[in-house]
């Protein structure tokens, strides 16, 4: 197998000195066009490829940012990804996606990788807001935003949607319509969004003096269309005078099951079960029945996020900032019919 060309290869062709070369990689307006157009010439003529890992080394940080995702299957996840490269590639930089898979010796380990990798900054959705880890990546010199997380204290940068919020306009809406016996489908009840949107349902469901137990709560183990099948399976066993007339679901993807299991059973959407999902993902509005869907800017979170931990890495004089977003509700036809 043949060597790579390297630098003194190129700089042999072209005829200039090592230095030359360096400064078109890396300085191209210290060289005059002609002999810039030579040396680049003589780059195509041997297939030069400058090894960036090598300058990365010397300067002491990659040009690439990080994201570990909680779980990459939702794609809630992948639509803050997409915000998050995009700002990424302005500033030059690319984009790491790792997979936590909801496992927090996972996220632990892709941590001190990417630390020692010298990223020069973190995006995380962490398993546990509040883990000692996620301190001791920041100890170590690395920037670090939490993202659709909040922590109690403002010791880093986050970005997040206020998921109480998002839970009262999702039953609101179901109260307007006239609902009175709803289920909260969601789970398992160790993520933070689910507890937020849980007391944001129950919030409003005692605003509208409505009694505490027609405010059914299914809880399922992960927030997947398999969970949501089986939480319909659960929801039509229920005795006629206690089965709900609509459903919250915590995300799309239990909303989406849920459809799909009343469609099976010969049931209609949204005359025998109204529904709501939440983050608005793509395949909501493209549903057999379109869904109704509480929206998350999910494109900006990870955008935001993105700005705020390259701010941190290049800004000495850089403030953490806790941005909490709005959340939206779009009405469609699973709850109106």
């Amino acid at each position: 197998m043949s060597r790579a060309a390297s630098v003194k290869d190129v700089a042999a062709r072209a005829g200039v000195s090592l230095g030359t070369v360096s400064n078109v990689l890396n300085r191209p307006e210290r060289v005059s066009p002609e002999t810039r157009g030579r040396v680049e010439q003589a780059m195509r003529d041997l297939g030069f490829v400058r090894n960036e890992s090598a300058r990365q080394l010397r300067a002491g940080r990659s040009r690439t940012l990080a994201y570990v995702v909680l779980d990459v299957r939702n794609p809630f996840f992948t639509d803050v990804a997409e915000g998050a490269e995009r700002a990424a590639e302005d500033s030059g930089l690319s984009l790491f996606l790792c997979h936590s898979d909801n496992r927090a010796s996972r996220e632990a380990d892709y941590l001190a990788h990417l630390v020692e990798q010298r990223v020069q900054g973190i995006l995380v959705t962490p398993v546990d807001p509040a883990a000692p880890g996620l301190a001791e990546v920041r100890r170590n010199g690395t920037p670090l935003v939490i993202v659709d997380r909040t922590r109690e204290d403002d010791k880093f940068c986050s970005v997040a949607v206020d998921d109480v919020l998002g839970g009262r306009l999702a039953v609101e809406h179901l109260v307007e319509r006239g609902h009175t016996r709803v289920a909260f489908i969601g789970g398992p009840d160790s993520i933070g969004q689910v507890r937020d949107r849980l007391e944001g349902a129950r919030r409003a469901w005692a605003d509208a003096g409505l009694p505490a137990d027609q405010l059914t709560v299914v809880p399922t183990s992960a927030l997947t269309v398999v969970e949501g099948r089986s939480a319909g399976e659960r929801v039509m066993g229920l005795a006629a005078r206690r089965r709900p007339t609509a459903a919250f679901c915590a995300n799309d993807l239990l909303a989406l099951g849920l459809l799909q299991q009343l469609s099976t059973a010969g049931l209609s959407v949204p005359g025998d079960m109204a529904i709501v999902g939440y983050d608005d993902i793509d395949y909501a509005g493209a549903a057999a029945v379109p869904l109704t869907s509480v929206r998350q800017p999910r494109q900006e979170l990870g955008r935001r996020a993105a700005e705020l931990v390259l701010d941190e890495a290049d800004n000495p004089s850089h403030l953490h900032q806790q941005l909490v977003f709005t959340p939206e509700l779009v009405a469609r036809r699973s709850t109106l019919g």
